[in-house]
């Protein structure tokens, strides 16, 4: 039972950490253009 307080909050830490750099990202601006990548494959390069 004891693990349980070491295990939480680790994991409260770690989820922080997650939605905090998905937030910075999105701030960011690196999900704006989520179609072009895709398309810049099927490019030939001359």
């Amino acid at each position: 039972m004891s693990v349980i307080f070491v295990v939480l909050p680790v994991a409260v830490l770690l989820a922080a950490l997650a939605v905090a750099g998905f937030i910075w990202a999105a701030r960011q601006g690196q999900f704006d253009d989520v179609d072009t990548p895709a398309y810049r494959v099927a490019q030939e390069d001359d």
